[in-house]
């Protein structure tokens, strides 16, 4: 596994964080602030997107478990934030460096200006060599309001490494990677430590493993280290309790599970749109149309319309679904929903009949497409 990475994007899950129990791990939190420093210190571009503020809030306020409603984990959220903070404030202060916070929610990098807004941050901090620590803003992102959460901080990491465009990702949790089944109930399970391609069979042996302290899993991974590398990220899950694991991967050496990259890096409107944060609609095409877009790479004209779904404005991006109800590119449309359905099936030619204006003979530009790579759907689709 050789790579030459600047850029990397780390996570560190709680289970990892708490060792396990219903507090924060000094020391391995120690170790890993080690690990990054002594990257930093090196020229590498750090950035860290760290679970466990619930676990510190449960920890600060001495509560059991036991506690599941949603408005009580927005306050052990609340109130471990600036633990879990203090405690890094602290550790990388003994090593000299500057860190900062970014909470984080879907919405705010779903529209266009606030993805730019949020990348531009972040670039900005890691050109001052200042180290940023990424959370979800779980005090205001609730469960009942679904479409607004990332659902689990691996998911959000994909997205931060999209965002900046990471050249490795690293989710660092508590268990050395992917297995072909389950170690704790198949002892007999082989470890994989490469995989060049996600598909079923890749998501059918991540399985369902979770634990308490976390909402993720060995799914959540996948589906992170899916989406990752479906924008040109390299993705490593790999055990963040062995011993200098960050160091070991900067050098290149064969530790955890590795994903590499399905694409090179796209511009940064492209990984936008394939992030799916932003889609508000999807427009259905038929076979002719479906060919065109994957193999000959062309725009989506009216034409090849068979149905047009949901409510999106002009300028919104939308997906591009074929006929076997398989999603092949998303893009920004030309046309809002009422007069894409209007125009839907009809000859270019007719645009400005039928609407009384027209804003070009497309419905989607090809500039303005991504067309998904393989067969499989977009890269981090919530299932």
């Amino acid at each position: 596994m050789k790579m030459s990475v600047r850029r990397i994007v780390v996570k560190f899950g709680t289970g990892l964080l708490t060792s396990g129990s219903d507090k924060l791990d000094l020391a391995i939190m120690n170790s890993l602030v080690r690990q990054i420093a002594a990257l930093h210190n090196c020229g590498q571009e750090m950035l860290i997107v760290s679970s466990g503020a619930i676990a510190a809030g449960r920890e600060r306020l001495k509560e059991s478990s036991g506690y599941k409603n949603v408005p009580f984990k927005q306050v052990m959220a609340s109130v471990g934030q600036s633990h879990l903070m203090y405690t890094y404030e602290r550790l990388f202060s003994q090593q000299d460096i500057t860190i900062a916070q970014a909470l984080l929610t879907k919405s705010d990098i779903a529209e266009r200006a606030g993805y730019l807004n949020a990348r531009n941050t972040l670039l900005a901090l890691i050109d001052l060599r200042i180290i940023c620590i990424i959370n979800e803003n779980d005090v205001v992102a609730f469960d009942e309001i679904e479409e607004y959460r990332f659902g689990d901080n691996d998911n959000l990491s994909a997205m931060v490494a999209n965002l900046v465009d990471a050249d490795l990702l690293v989710l660092l949790t508590d268990t050395p990677g992917l297995y072909t089944a389950d170690p704790h109930i198949k002892p007999e399970a082989s470890f994989i430590h490469r995989v060049e391609k996600i598909d079923e069979n890749i998501e059918c042996l991540a399985g369902s493993t979770t634990n308490y302290q976390g909402t993720g899993g060995m799914v959540t991974k996948i589906e992170a280290a899916k989406l990752a590398t479906s924008s040109g990220v390299n993705v490593i899950i790999a055990d963040g309790r062995e011993e200098d694991v960050l160091l070991k991967i900067n050098r290149s050496e064969e530790v955890g599970t590795f994903f590499p990259a399905q694409v090179d890096k796209m511009e940064s409107r492209k990984r936008w749109m394939l992030s799916g944060l932003a889609s508000r609609g999807k427009i259905i095409v038929d076979n002719g149309a479906a060919s065109a877009i994957k193999k000959h790479k062309k725009s989506l004209l009216p034409a090849g319309v068979v149905k047009v779904y949901g409510d999106f404005q002009r300028g919104e991006v939308v997906d591009v679904i074929d006929q076997k109800g398989k999603q092949i590119a998303c893009g920004i449309s030309n046309y809002d929903s009422k007069e894409s359905t209007i125009i839907m099936s009809e000859h270019s030619n007719r645009i400005l009949s039928l609407l009384g204006h027209e804003y070009g003979d497309e419905m989607i530009h090809r500039n303005n497409m991504v067309v998904i790579c393989g067969d499989d759907s977009r890269a981090g689709e919530k299932k």
